[in-house]
């Protein structure tokens, strides 16, 4: 990608002005996306992007650039530019590279680049027959299928020099049903760090039908109540308040600053007892998994809350700097056009000792979100609002009718402590996650939970 002599003379200039670290990062990332609708191909494309990272330290502050040309002279210039933004004296510098070698932990049986685009086609065309066939009050399924291929080399003035590679694939179905002028959807889909090996181990037939399935329950279902009650929130997806609400709430990125309800809270109580968190970026070929972050950082299992106890926070390097604390492997951006920062990689809530039967058999009256959707979240305050995709009424202990239009809103800290049950179903999903340092793909997963209460938006008195 760039040979070491050439990325010490990048370095050098980027540490002409003072600078107390620099640091090349060089991607090169191949791309495939699919998209059809009602089983055809509205879209396809394939493309590759290339570009080149410099950053560089001074105390608490950085400068950040980048490039698409990696003719050594223009690198040189380019650093040269940022460097000119800082103002110091020149630091004799020497950097023996140290090659790091570790085992890959995701290993690729299958690239995707080898797969021909008519056997990713098939794959889609099962997964919207299976939706559309369904019911007919399906008026519209969208697939859509990704797949791509992201080198990256990570050199910086303490000698650090590693390469990775990561390669991720992503199937979704997105099905209507209507009947007259009241339309729902259902959005299912699968995401894994793993190759096109992953069609042999999912059913995208399943996939479709479950997008279906969905889409119809809602449409029939009553509109959801409205005031404070208990919750259940179900694996997988549920785990989405807990990365909006309080994973970003754990990253330096927010707690550096203060900017964060979790800051200054090390040791102390933020969660219910029944509470464990932790954020991994090694589980084997998961979504928001790497072998290295994007400062060439060996990822690795960071406990966030142990039995309700604040343990932990993602930590980058410029922000380690500032909070007096250890890089924890959490640094991540969307491409060469950004600057790294703490970042979440799969975040998890870990199992706990209940059934899911027993929480549901505990409460009187209640909701359970089965699907959660989008939302907003303040990651200064955690105060979030969350629709959800999928619910039912809890009554008399049992799950009865489905229920459309149900919004979740609280805090995150007000959430982790009135969790009452934690069960030992855990499950895990994929998504993307939207911060300073770009979109990048986020793992994230939890067993079903028992919140004591929520508020929940809806169109009906409970």
């Amino acid at each position: 990608m760039l040979s070491k002599p050439v990325i010490k003379e990048v370095l050098a200039a980027a540490m002409s002005t003072g600078g107390d670290f620099a640091e090349v990062f060089v991607e090169d990332r191949f791309n495939n996306s699919i998209e059809m609708v009602k089983g055809k191909v509205e879209r396809s494309l394939s493309g590759r992007d290339f570009g080149i990272g410099i950053r560089i330290f001074q105390g608490h502050n950085s400068v950040y650039t980048y490039t698409c040309e990696k003719e050594p002279q223009h690198l040189v210039e380019v650093a040269k530019k940022a460097a000119a933004a800082l103002s110091g004296i020149p630091k004799g510098m020497g950097i023996d590279f140290a090659m790091e070698s570790r085992t890959p932990s995701h290993q690729v049986k299958i690239m995707p680049g080898s797969v021909s685009k008519m056997r990713k086609v098939e794959l889609m065309k099962l997964g919207s027959s299976a939706a559309m066939s369904y019911d007919a009050a399906i008026q519209q399924v969208v697939v859509n299928y990704l797949d791509y291929t992201q080198n990256v080399l990570i050199a910086n003035t303490e000698g650090r020099f590693v390469e990775d590679q990561r390669t991720r694939t992503r199937y979704i179905v997105n099905a209507v049903a209507q009947d007259g002028e009241r339309m729902q959807n259902g959005n299912i889909g699968k995401g894994s760090g793993k190759g096109f090996e992953l069609y042999d181990e999912i059913d995208v037939s399943w996939i479709g039908k479950e997008a279906a399935r969905m889409a119809t329950t809602m449409l029939h279902a009553k509109s959801s109540p409205s005031g404070k009650f208990p919750v259940v929130l179900d694996n997988k997806f549920g785990g989405v308040i807990f990365h909006e609400a309080c994973g970003h709430g754990l990253e330096a990125t927010s707690v550096a600053k203060g900017n964060s309800v979790f800051a200054g809270k090390l040791g102390q109580k933020v969660a219910s007892e029944v509470v464990s968190a932790v954020d991994d970026g090694t589980v084997p070929n998961e979504w928001g998994s790497a072998n290295y972050d994007d400062e060439g950082t060996p990822t690795q299992r960071n406990v966030l809350i142990e039995n309700g106890i604040l343990k932990g926070y993602m930590i980058d390097k410029l922000n380690s700097i500032r909070m007096e604390m250890a890089i924890t492997g959490s640094s991540r951006r969307q491409s060469y056009k950004y600057a790294p920062t703490s970042r979440m990689t799969n975040t998890y809530i870990l199992n706990g000792t209940h059934k899911f039967e027993d929480m549901i058999a505990s409460i009187e009256y209640g909701l359970y979100a089965k699907y959660l959707g989008g939302g907003s979240v303040n990651t200064t305050t955690g105060e979030f609002n969350f629709a959800v995709q999928e619910a039912y009424l809890i009554e008399n202990g049992k799950i009865t009718a489905p229920v459309k239009g149900a919004t979740l809103i609280g805090t995150g800290l007000e959430v982790l402590n009135q969790i009452e049950m934690v069960s030992d179903n855990f499950d895990s999903g994929e998504g993307m996650c939207g911060s300073v340092s770009g979109s990048i793909p986020a793992g994230l997963g939890q067993p079903a939970l028992k919140v004591s209460e929520i508020t929940v938006g809806g169109r009906e008195e409970a």
